[in-house]
């Protein structure tokens, strides 16, 4: 029954994961090879076959390159020139968090680098496939500056993306593949090159039941190749079954550790920074929970939505996720009893602030089926329970509890 609360998530891969992806459907990247010590960038770097590396952080977020680690040392990409420099950067990279715009401030840790020959870029260029809402379908969305901030570039020149719709079942033809690498600027030489990137892309897109596929940038280099010089890649959960060799790619220590816990229990869980701790039914629900918080000056520590199916079990490992959060002050429960009867909320309630030796203050507003049934077990527990009926009473009296 639990399984009807379960997280939606997207799967990101690594770098090195997604140039290895990339190069199984014959798209061209720069040659890279991952290392996860700094003695084994070292060999990497020795036997690459070329001194002119550049050496990245192994870490799932953007912005890499004006990233900070937490141990003082600037940047998350580095261009290399022997061995020795190789090893020195890995070792004040792995085992440390990298910071950056999209990490937040505790950062996410390096288990890996990437070493990748430098190749010269003469022009960058952006390459996306993606859903697309307007169209309800797949569109391939193109433009000739890439290396930067797309968004920047679609609010001050939106006239420089192109977005080209792909027939679901038949692909991106050759010759609009061809038709797009020359609306861009690509060389002459370096068109067919980028028109079977384009036409790849779309393959790996469907054949993996991908969300997203970005390479910012692909690269027209000075030689007269082009190549895909990053990528990032996204997957839709829904299809894990039939993806295991992709799905297997996860690396959970790039994810925030109570929502890994929560998706194993089947809870819906986003951590947030505040110091009220919800439990609700419904994501609807949960949403205006926190509205209501908010509305009296409190603020919610997650989102957690135990769905129509939790049963006792799941509440109290909703709690110990709860209660995992240092900054949590009070707890707030706010159950409407449809699918969901109250009175399994109130066993589970009970049985965890019996056994996890609950301190903090607990505030419970339970509403709908078995709703007498829960309050009489809640009031015969003889537990410092607050139990409130009215919404803005119960959210008020959360707020002052956890000053």
């Amino acid at each position: 029954r639990a399984a009807f609360a379960s997280q939606r998530r997207f799967l990101s891969i690594h770098e090195y994961q997604s140039v290895n992806l990339l190069n199984s459907y014959g798209i061209p990247t720069p040659k890279s090879i991952v290392a996860k010590s700094p003695e084994e960038a070292y060999s990497v770097a020795q036997n690459f076959g070329t001194d002119k590396l550049v050496i990245k952080a192994q870490v799932l977020a953007g912005g890499r390159g004006k990233g900070k680690f937490d141990n003082g040392f600037q940047g998350g990409v580095h261009t290399v020139d022997n061995p020795q420099q190789a090893q020195e950067y890995a070792g004040k990279m792995i085992g440390s968090k990298l910071i950056t715009k999209q990490t937040g401030a505790g950062g996410r840790i390096c288990n890996a680098v990437m070493l990748a020959e430098r190749r010269d870029p003469s022009h960058e260029y952006y390459v996306a496939v993606l859903n697309d809402r307007v169209t309800q379908g797949v569109v391939l969305v193109a433009s000739n500056q890439g290396g930067m901030n797309i968004e920047e570039v679609a609010a001050t020149n939106p006239d420089a993306i192109i977005t080209t719709p792909i027939d679901f079942e038949k692909g991106l033809s050759k010759s609009t593949a061809l038709e797009l690498a020359k609306t861009l600027g690509i060389k002459e030489g370096g068109q067919e090159e980028a028109a079977n990137i384009f036409i790849n892309l779309y393959k790996i897109f469907k054949d993996k039941d991908a969300t997203q596929i970005e390479i910012n940038p692909m690269s027209e280099t000075v030689d007269g190749h082009v190549l895909c010089m990053d990528a990032k890649f996204g997957f839709d959960d829904n299809a894990e079954f039939r993806h295991e060799d992709i799905f297997a790619l996860r690396d959970i220590s790039q994810e925030e550790p109570s929502e890994v816990e929560a998706q194993k229990a089947g809870l819906n869980f986003i951590k947030l920074d505040g110091s009220i701790g919800c439990l609700v039914n419904g994501a609807g629900l949960a949403m205006a929970t926190m509205d209501v918080l908010a509305l009296h000056g409190g603020n919610p520590a997650n989102f957690l939505d135990v769905g129509g199916g939790a049963t006792p079990e799941t509440v109290k490992k909703a709690f110990e996720i709860l209660l995992s959060d240092p900054k949590v002050k009070s707890i707030f429960i706010n159950i409407f009893g449809g699918i969901m009867r109250c009175d399994y909320i109130a066993e589970g309630v009970i049985k965890a602030t019996k056994e996890l030796g609950l301190t903090i203050p607990l505030v419970v507003r339970l509403k709908g089926t078995m709703e007498v049934e829960a309050k009489e077990m809640i009031k015969a527990s003889g537990l410092k329970i607050v139990a409130l009926d009215s919404l803005d009473e119960a959210a008020e009296t959360a707020v002052q509890l956890a000053v």
